[in-house]
C-alpha cells in the first residue's frame, strides 16, 4: 500500500465493490437519493469535495443526480463500450457512476448519476444548526 492509499479512508465491502471495483449500488436503496439538506457531497475514499447540494435534483433514476461538479473535483472518461462515460474522483480516482448528457432535466442538460455509497455529506453551518 502506497502513503497516498495509507491515507485513503477504510472502506466496507460494499464500498470497495463500488468504488474500487467499479460496480453499482442498486436503485432507490441509497443514501443520498432522496436526500435535499444543504452542503457538500464529498468523495467517501479521500474527502475531496465534488458536488454542492445546490447542483442536485430529482431525475427519477434510483440514484443521487447532480448536473455540475466543484471544479476541477470529477473527470469524465469514455467507459470502453463506448456508449457511457464514467466519473471518477480527480484526486483518488474512486469510481462515482456515469455521466449523461442530452437529456434535458434541467438548464445544464448534465446528469451526474453518482452512487451514494461513494459519498459522504458535509452540512453547511446553517444546515449543522438546525440539525
Amino acid at each position: 500500500m502506497s502513503k497516498k492509499e495509507a491515507k485513503y479512508k477504510k472502506l466496507s465491502r460494499e464500498e470497495e465493490s463500488v468504488i474500487i471495483h467499479k460496480g453499482t449500488e442498486k436503485p432507490f436503496t441509497g443514501k443520498y437519493y432522496a436526500f435535499w439538506k444543504r452542503g457538500t457531497y464529498i468523495c467517501k475514499r479521500c474527502g475531496s469535495p465534488l458536488y454542492r447540494s445546490e447542483s442536485k435534483f430529482e431525475a427519477g433514476c434510483g440514484w443521487p443526480s447532480f448536473d455540475d461538479q466543484i471544479l476541477d473535483a470529477v473527470k469524465r472518461t469514455p467507459d470502453a463500450d463506448g456508449i457511457r462515460t464514467e466519473i471518477t474522483c480527480t484526486n483518488c480516482g474512486a469510481h462515482l457512476g456515469h455521466v449523461f448528457t442530452g437529456e434535458g432535466f434541467t438548464k445544464k442538460n448534465v446528469r451526474h448519476c453518482v452512487n451514494s455509497v461513494s459519498i459522504d455529506f458535509v452540512p453547511d453551518k446553517q444546515e449543522k444548526e438546525r440539525l
